[in-house]
């Protein structure tokens, strides 16, 4: 895999990444989605989260590869209340996501 990809203001293409999590355990009715918002916010990523109806806790962000591997070990541990059984992640290419990182509804299918 190569980093190639829109780079944002200060920013080379090898240094933009894009993670995608699917995130296992009791990941819902516990603040999981606001968590990560608020984790995606402080690192400055751009992306979505919302729950998926098997259980899940899914994932998008995009900026750069060390502010993304935070935010993988962050979903990892989760806020106070969960209980994270493993969390899926693939690396791909970054596509350009809006900068804000949203939560979205139940059941998203995806950008």
């Amino acid at each position: 895999m190569t980093d190639d990809g829109p780079a944002g203001p200060g920013r080379t293409p090898a240094e933009l990444a894009r993670l995608e999590a699917t995130v296992h355990g009791r990941v819902q009715g516990v603040g999981f989605r606001y968590f990560v918002r608020t984790v995606a916010d402080d690192l400055g990523v751009g992306g979505w989260v919302a729950n998926a109806t098997d259980g899940t806790v899914v994932c998008v962000a995009e900026g750069p590869r060390p502010a993304l591997r935070d935010f993988a070990a962050a979903l990892a541990a989760g806020p106070p209340g969960s209980h994270v059984e493993r969390v899926d992640v693939r690396w791909t290419m970054p596509v350009g996501m809006d900068a804000r990182f949203v939560v979205r509804s139940l059941g998203h299918s995806g950008d």
